[in-house]
């Protein structure tokens, strides 16, 4: 992806998450020069990769295939172990209609997606086999509170307000119905770097040709940027 494009789906993805009443904190808005003068004190934005996230997966068609996320909050993995501090994390998404987040489940992660605004969600369901494929199993779900039994590859479509909880080793795929949709999600600590599973081999992060500077940084610039000053 070229960096002017992600500038400026980031400029879209702000404007569109203040329309629907949701303010990022104020390092969302840190210039790569402020960053430069960080110290200590901003590591867990940097070690939990708090932050914008922008991906096409890998795909070269961003459009088609690909997701813009907001990490709010996140806790570390040894923080599940110790039940200490942050076991928890919240990300804010944005999807366009039709535009794909590939079929994935996590080994670690349960987490809620949930509809903040705009249109609606799609999202497909599979149980996962033992060897990581695609089971024809009856699928169970928890949806805001009520259990439901669906066959193998039933879609679920939700409108704002609405959510589903995702356990361990349920694939989903999801993408928007109608108009560009605000996602939340809550969930335990997530692990970007070890807990994601997609079904086909895809990069969980993109490969950036910089063709301008960085509006703001994404968790991927941070080692070039930040360097640790007590």
């Amino acid at each position: 992806m070229k960096r002017s494009q992600i500038n400026a789906i980031i400029r879209e993805a702000d404007e569109f998450m203040r329309a629907h009443g949701f303010h990022l904190p104020p390092f969302a808005y840190w210039t790569p020069e402020e960053w430069t003068h960080k110290g200590e004190e901003a590591s867990e934005i940097v070690d939990c990769m708090l932050g914008w996230d922008v991906t096409d997966m890998g795909s070269g068609n961003f459009e088609k295939v690909g997701l813009i996320l907001f990490t709010v909050r996140n806790g570390r993995v040894e923080n599940l172990k110790t039940c200490t501090g942050k076991t928890y994390a919240e990300k804010l998404m944005m999807a366009e209609v039709d535009q794909l987040t590939p079929y994935h489940f996590h080994w670690s992660k349960t987490e809620d997606i949930i509809v903040r605004g705009g249109g609606k969600l799609a999202i497909q369901l599979y149980n996962s086999t033992e060897d990581g494929g695609l089971a024809d199993t009856d699928v169970t779900v928890s949806m805001d509170g009520v259990r439901y039994t669906f066959p193998a590859g039933h879609i679920v479509v939700l409108s704002p307000g609405e959510s589903i909880t995702l356990p361990t080793g349920l694939y989903h795929q999801f993408w928007g119905v109608e108009s560009r949709v605000l996602i939340g999600e809550v969930s335990v600590v997530n692990d970007d770097n070890s807990d994601n599973r997609f079904l086909e081999s895809l990069g969980r992060f993109p490969t950036i040709e910089e063709d301008e500077p960085p509006l703001y940084l994404m968790v991927g610039d941070y080692p070039r940027y930040y360097q640790r000053r007590k």
